[in-house]
């Protein structure tokens, strides 16, 4: 007798919502914020108005999973709600570049954390590519975590939850240590008039389009929806935990590293908790705060390696030319999406001048994800009998603060970086291509018609 699929519960799937979201982008912004921003308030205004961006895409998305229950996110939503050709393209961008661009960031972002604790990494060679310890250390984590969720879906969960708890344990004792031991900065964390002006400033919208990086990834759990114990009740549940445990981690750390650290030390700094650290504890303790964060971002490459090959596998289902990657292991893990994934991670890894990606990327990724909100209206109003579940807490005015806030953030990333923006259309062409000479050249045969 067969057993029964492994389900995600509801602790799995706000781990990896949890794990997804704290990466690279907490622990190395800052330092560029505080280049134009020397406001408390406004600094720590940056990640509240974040975390109330991703909040209320979470309760959004919440409703849109129960009502169409099928892993694939964005690709599954946009594909139902507008037309499959939209679907497409938010499942290439996200195949191709959401899910594996990060993934090396962070995995490069760990690496030079741990040169904090053993500055003596050497270089190795990997494919006839000669590449530094940091890169190294990296490549081999990538490859690790791909052979334990490639081996069994119940292994990854369990090893998700455990790093994913390590990691918000650790992150509460370095806040709480911070507020006992930081002696305080000269800075202004209650509203004024100085600071308000910093908050309507060209600058705090550049900040912001950092910060939501840094809050990327609360929508984690949507690409599983598949795999979750009885998603119309559980997904909403663990896209709305999750994100607000972030945001609560993500104003607490941000507050300890300002009062900890002057702005003169924090400004174009990339490693910040490490900075915020030897400024606190001093040297010895700074570096075991690196070790410490790199050991941290284990659980964001894990999370991230675990949910991006479900997109893949999603577009296999449907998609005649991509049937291959649709099959999955007698454990029913996608396999063969993982392991495109996992190619795709190391590609950048190995030729890491993928930063400038995630800019232009970035900017489409936050286009889907505008679309994907706009169209919880669009099915209110095309399928108003359709079952729902869960409906979106506080609508219309929650994915109208997202509409509003993300689309602020697009405009202002089309008039200031015009080139990113088009290098993002043009990725988005080229998988228009790629989506029209596979549904003409690899249809599915049509079923014979009812005699």
């Amino acid at each position: 007798m067969q057993s029964q699929p492994y389900k995600i519960s509801f602790l799995t799937g706000a781990a990896i919502v949890v794990a997804n979201m704290v990466g690279t982008g907490v622990f190395t912004s800052l330092g560029f914020q505080v280049l134009d921003i020397q406001s408390g308030f406004a600094l720590l205004m940056l990640w509240a108005v974040g975390g109330l961006i991703a909040l209320c895409g979470a309760v959004s998305y919440g409703e849109l999973a129960a009502a169409m229950p099928r892993s694939g996110g964005e690709y599954h939503y946009l594909g139902q709600i507008y037309h499959p050709a939209l679907g497409f393209l938010s499942g290439w961008v996200s195949a191709t570049v959401g899910f594996a661009a990060p993934t090396a960031l962070a995995a490069l972002a760990l690496g030079e954390y741990a040169k904090s604790v053993w500055p003596g990494l050497g270089q190795a060679v990997v494919a006839g590519t000669a590449i530094t310890g940091a890169s190294s250390l990296g490549v081999g984590v990538v490859l690790a975590l791909t052979l334990v969720h490639g081996t069994s879906t119940r292994a990854g969960s369990r090893l998700q939850i455990v790093i994913t708890a390590l990691k918000v344990a650790i992150l509460v004792v370095f806040i709480g240590a911070g507020l006992v031991v930081g002696e305080g900065q000269p800075l202004h964390y209650a509203p004024d008039a100085a600071g308000w002006r910093a908050v309507l400033s060209p600058a705090f919208a550049v900040s912001l389009v950092y910060v939501s990086y840094a809050y990327s990834g609360w929508n984690a759990a949507a690409y599983l929806t598949g795999e979750i114990q009885n998603p119309g009740r559980n997904l909403s549940r663990i896209l709305l935990a999750g994100t607000a445990v972030v945001l609560l981690l993500y104003v607490g750390l941000n507050y300890v590293f300002l009062r900890s650290t002057p702005l003169a030390g924090l400004k174009g700094q990339v490693e910040v908790g490490f900075v915020a650290a030897t400024s606190l504890f001093g040297a010895p303790a700074g570096r075991l705060a690196g070790g410490i964060i790199a050991a941290l971002l284990v659980s964001t490459i894990s999370s991230m390696i675990f949910a991006g090959p479900r997109i893949v596998q999603a577009m296999g289902e449907d998609l005649p030319a991509l049937r291959f990657f649709a099959a999955k292991s007698r454990a029913g893990v996608p396999v063969r999406a993982l392991l495109l994934q996992t190619g795709i991670t190391l590609a950048f890894i190995l030729r890491p001048s993928f930063k400038e990606i995630l800019v232009y990327a970035g900017f489409v990724l936050n286009l889907f994800t505008f679309l994907t909100v706009l169209g919880l209206f669009v099915l209110r109003w095309k399928k108003p009998n359709l079952l729902r579940p869960y409906r979106a807490w506080g609508y219309p005015f929650t994915p109208l603060i997202f509409l509003g806030l993300s689309g602020w953030t697009l405009a202002f990333i089309l008039r200031e970086k015009p080139t990113e923006s088009r290098y993002g259309l043009l990725t988005l062409a080229g998988g228009l291509v790629v989506y029209v000479a596979t549904t003409r050249f690899f249809r599915s045969p049509r079923p014979a018609p009812n005699p």
